[in-house]
């Protein structure tokens, strides 16, 4: 059995549904919160402006009121028509300003043109001074290869001649002698003590078991005590106490050694610049000796070489 509707209801549902399908359709609006603080402030602001300007107003008009005696006394008018009679010709004006104007830009020009012409001079004179240096330099350039050239002139016809020599005899120069040479030719020396040659270098017979015969340097007898002098300048590589040589030093000078021997008491230390001519140590008798003497050896590269080969004793 279907239930039948009145007419009032189907009226009420059809509302209903037509009031469900407006609010379906209709738009959400956002409702925003506007801050009118600052439009007040703006407001207060500008009340108070007009009421300060009114105010100076009102105080200006009680001013001239009380004071209207000066401003319209005649001295007032008199200076008011004087300003305003006083021709002022604003052309001549215009023409001394730009008159001005013209006169420091051409000022301003000539200083740096004056700035220009000196940085110029001065780059000038530099590059003279420059090149007058670079003519010294090349003069002494030349002058040193000029004596360069001139050594190896000189030493080509030493070579030459020592060839020559050479070709003379049929025979080179031994290695003793060319170290001889090297030694003359590098080293100068000076006498080391004074005495007497007591023993030379070389091949010897002596009368005791415990000396050698090969003898590598030589024997200068002087009485214990007496100061040794460094026949060279150089570096004490050695200073010692210790085997046949006794107290003894050895001094380095390039590829020169020489050795003192024998020694009472040494004045240098290992490691110590000597200079030629400084005292450096006394003669004794320690170590393998027969008698206070001095033992003098040159060495080159190690290679024994005589001594009176090199100095006079």
């Amino acid at each position: 059995m279907e239930r039948t509707i009145s007419v009032e209801e189907k009226i009420r549902r059809a509302e209903e549904i037509y009031a469900r399908r407006q609010e379906g359709t209709q738009k959400r609006t956002a409702t925003v919160t506007v801050n009118n603080e600052n439009k007040k402030d703006i407001k207060l602001l500008k009340k108070m402006m007009i009421q300060i300007v009114v105010s100076l107003l009102i105080y200006l008009s009680i001013y001239i009121i009380q004071n209207n005696n000066y401003i319209f006394s005649e001295d007032f008018l008199k200076k008011a028509n004087e300003i305003l009679s006083y021709d002022m010709n604003f052309i001549q004006i215009y023409e001394n300003l730009k008159q001005n104007i013209e006169q420091n830009i051409n000022q301003i020009k000539d200083n740096n043109n004056q700035n220009k012409d000196g940085a110029i001079g001065g780059a000038i004179e530099n590059k003279i001074e420059e090149n007058n240096t670079q003519e010294n330099n090349t003069e002494q350039n030349k002058e040193e290869i000029n004596n360069e050239q001139e050594d190896t002139i000189q030493g080509a016809t030493q070579q030459t001649e020592q060839s020559e020599k050479q070709n003379e005899n049929n025979q080179p120069l031994t290695q003793e002698e060319q170290d001889i040479a090297n030694i003359k030719a590098t080293t100068t020396f000076i006498k080391p003590v004074e005495g007497t040659k007591s023993s030379g270098f070389g091949l010897r017979n002596p009368t005791t078991s415990t000396v050698p015969k090969n003898h590598t340097g030589l024997d200068i007898a002087a009485n214990t005590g007496t100061k040794i002098i460094a026949s060279t300048g150089g570096e004490v590589v050695l200073a010692s106490e210790e085997g046949d040589y006794g107290k003894h030093l050895k001094v380095q000078i390039g590829e020169v050694s020489i050795i003192y021997a024998h020694c009472n008491n040494l004045y240098v230390k290992q490691g110590d610049i000597i200079t030629q001519g400084q005292e450096i140590a006394e003669v004794g008798s320690t170590g393998n000796s027969t008698g206070p003497h001095l033992h003098f050896e040159i060495r080159i590269s190690e290679r024994i070489i005589n001594p009176e080969k090199i100095l006079e004793i």
